[in-house]
């Protein structure tokens, strides 16, 4: 008797606050909310460096490298082979990117929510002269260009 599987379609895995994360698209979302971290860098469980940053780049590209120097991080998720995330007993989420013997554990300086709310809350005096400078200065140049 031949029986055909039709392959059913698994529902998508739903993390929350805890678990592990290998596809590369997902870990680029969590990490991308990030700004100010502290990093711990670790081999075989012995701390190497650590110390506070800006994530300034996230990217996956087998050919570049991962960088953490003068405060700046640049991170390829192509240096990693997946990463755990953890909540803290004081309900803090932190990031372990893991890759054989070596971790990356980043932990949040800033709150994603109070940023999203500065965000929010733009000044809108600041931007109607930002937007008037603008204006002015393409009037500038529109008229240069008639005395040509």
């Amino acid at each position: 008797m031949s029986h055909n599987l039709v392959p059913q379609s698994l529902p998508a895995p739903c993390i929350i606050d805890s678990g592990l994360v290998v596809n590369k698209d997902d870990m680029r979302r969590l990490l991308g909310s990030l700004k100010r971290v502290y990093y711990i860098h670790s081999l075989d469980c012995q701390v190497q460096n650590q110390g506070e940053g800006y994530i300034l780049e996230i990217f996956a590209d087998a050919q570049q490298a991962t960088l953490i120097a003068n405060h700046s991080l640049y991170i390829n998720l192509q240096s990693f082979d997946y990463l755990h995330l953890h909540q803290s007993s004081e309900q803090e989420t932190y990031f372990d990117l893991i890759q054989d013997n070596r971790q990356l554990r980043l932990m949040p300086l800033s709150n994603s929510l109070q940023d999203r709310e500065s965000a929010d809350d733009l000044d809108e005096v600041a931007l109607e002269v930002m937007l008037n400078q603008v204006l002015a200065a393409k009037w500038d140049v529109q008229m240069d260009d008639d005395e040509f």
